[in-house]
């Protein structure tokens, strides 16, 4: 028998009775005490001065991580709350409560962070005498680092202070709007009212004049609003470029990779070999293009089906085909998806209210995680899923370490979510029961490759060009709108007729204020993952110890550092970069070539 799983998430288990829910309260309640009391022993804490007083910092570190293990929790189960029901009015109050939390733990952490920084060259290396201290250098040493180019600890108090309102209010404010909107689009006849989230699934919709309109009706509600989020845009990165200048940082992207802890010639060497190597997948947009009868494709043709089929994929079909191919590559990962999928660790629910795209949170009290997107049966959806298993299959691997030292940055975070989506994607196209079936599939590949390659780097481009702009004042939206397209065509290889100019306003990653620049490390990811996937290849189930041992030190070593030591390449050289892209070339030569 078939089990049959369920497409809403288990979020009971963990606080019952969701927004409303005496235990997240009671959470929250013994959180601020934590925070309250950690607070307090950094008030008292003063710079070692000798190597025998590791134990008091073995205490403030063993403190700090437990207040982060709940915050984490507290923050992931109220986002799980605002996606599932934008309406949940009461999840927005908890949010504020939270990030306020967030703000006062920072306050103090900045403050023992430097007063760690401190410590003297001879006594710091003391310290890591201390075993307990000895396993979390790397990250002590990045803090340290950190701690001496900031500010100083009043100075950073009163900016964490100013940012729950001045800063991350204003990404809060984007939520808010975005979840009031609606969308009244004629689907197949019938005039709906649709969330921004299922507008935009239609954009895969098999009726050209259907994804025309909810493009055109989004761009007009983008269009509605712009002012406002051309406004919110401008005061996050006001306040960014801001603290930036008082801190004394004179690049923009010093935070992102600090943040993914790799280097500009890295970045540089990945954006250069993409560049160099857009010609095929230009000629792949034209060729569909003609498929599809047009010279040349709109925005809203990007995700057009060029099969007539209608088949779609049940929940449980695609997750059984997950599990399937999960299972070759190695038993761990099929195992870890099976509890996923077993237990409702996943909101797949195609519904009104939800909040659009997809995430996977970690709840690091019960060890667990959970998966939120909507699957609307298409191939893309499956992918989609096994994309956010691969994310929770990576914080499963970092169970045995030390919580400190499984605080992975974004751009490797990608690396296991899109080996996991490749794993499943390959066998797609491998299984295909006709040639129409695999070329429908090739595509969905291929529309993948366009989305790190030239989507992403659209983002990429547009974010540094207004950033830049930004630091002489504010920038006005028609200006948004100027930049936004400059930023296509020059990612698009000029490929596209009708472009998305407000796609500045409608893209959530430009408002997330924990991250700067979401953009670049999802193609850092995609293309690390095709180096591993090509290994996993080479070695079958075997290779999965590896893969986890790779995964395992995702938190503790730069990227240079970590490819280097796994697969023994230098990623600073383009070179590296274009043995991943060749592999997407072959997926669009095929399909040139099956498309005759």
């Amino acid at each position: 028998m078939t089990t049959t799983y369920s497409e809403v998430w288990d979020l009971e288990s963990i606080f019952p009775g969701g927004s409303e829910s005496p235990q997240l309260q009671e959470h929250i309640s013994k959180l601020k005490a934590m925070n309250l009391s950690f607070t307090d022993k950094v008030n008292s804490f003063n710079t070692p001065t000798t190597a025998n007083e590791s134990e008091s910092v073995v205490e403030l570190i063993t403190l700090a991580a437990e207040v982060m293990k709940y915050l984490d929790q507290a923050s992931s189960f109220v986002g799980c709350l605002e996606a599932q029901n934008m309406e949940d009015r009461k999840a927005n109050v908890l949010r504020s409560e939270v990030t306020t939390i967030e703000a006062n733990f920072s306050t103090a952490f900045t403050a023992f962070q430097q007063k760690l920084a401190a410590t003297d060259e001879t006594v710091w290396d003391g310290l890591f005498e201390n075993k307990q201290l000895k396993e979390l250098e790397f990250v002590l040493n990045e803090w340290r680092k950190e701690a001496k180019e900031k500010l100083s600890e009043k100075e950073e108090a009163l900016i964490s202070a100013l940012s729950v309102d001045g800063y991350h209010g204003w990404g809060q404010m984007y939520d808010t709007i975005v979840g009031a909107m609606t969308i009244r689009v004629n689907v197949d006849g019938v005039e709906k009212e649709l969330s921004v989230g299922q507008a935009n699934n239609l954009s895969s919709h098999a009726n050209p004049e259907v994804r025309k309109e909810s493009f055109e009706r989004l761009e007009d509600a983008w269009g509605e609003k712009e002012e406002l989020f051309a406004k919110t845009l401008n005061h996050i990165a006001g306040f960014r470029l801001n603290v930036y200048e008082k801190r004394g940082w004179d690049h923009v992207l010093k935070e992102p990779l600090d943040y993914n802890r790799m280097q500009q010639t890295t970045l540089d060497a990945m954006w250069g070999a993409i560049a160099k190597n857009k010609q095929p997948f230009v000629e792949y947009l034209n060729r569909k293009a003609s498929m599809l009868g047009k010279e040349k494709l709109n925005w809203y043709d990007l995700d057009a089906p060029i099969s007539s089929s209608n088949e779609t994929i049940s929940y449980n079909d695609g997750a059984q085909f997950i599990l399937k191919h999960f299972s070759k590559f190695g038993p761990e990962m099929a195992s870890f998806a099976e509890q996923a999928f077993e237990n409702a660790w996943i909101e797949a629910e195609d519904r009104p209210g939800k909040r659009p795209g997809g995430f996977c949170t970690s709840l690091p009290v019960q060890e667990e995680s959970r998966i939120f997107m909507t699957y609307n049966g298409s191939a893309s959806s499956v992918a989609t899923l096994a994309h956010e298993l691969g994310h929770a299959f990576h914080s499963h691997t970092l169970k045995p370490m030390h919580p400190l030292n499984r605080n992975y940055a974004m751009n490797v975070a990608e690396t296991a979510s899109t080996f996991a989506e490749m794993v499943v994607a390959d066998a797609s196209v491998k299984e295909a029961a006709n040639e129409e079936e695999k070329l429908s599939l090739l595509e969905d590949k291929l529309q993948r490759s366009v989305a790190l390659f030239m989507n992403i780097h659209a983002r990429f481009l547009f974010e540094t060009a207004f950033y830049e702009e930004r630091k002489n004042g504010v920038v006005p939206a028609s200006r948004l709108n100027e930049l936004m397209v400059d930023a296509q065509k020059e990612a698009y290889g000029n490929a596209l007729e009708e472009l998305h100019p407000r796609f500045w306003a409608s893209k959530l990653h430009f408002y997330i204020t924990d991250v700067p620049f979401y953009n670049f490390p999802y193609t850092f990811g995609y293309l690390f993952a095709l180096s591993i996937y090509a290994k996993a290849l080479e070695e079958g189930t075997a290779y999965e110890e590896k893969y986890m041992a790779l995964l395992r030190d995702t938190a503790i070593m730069p990227v240079e550092e970590l490819v280097m030591k796994h697969l023994g390449e230098d990623i600073t050289k383009e070179a590296f970069w274009q043995k991943g892209i060749d592999l997407c070339i072959e997926d669009a030569k095929e399909f040139l070539e099956l498309t005759k």
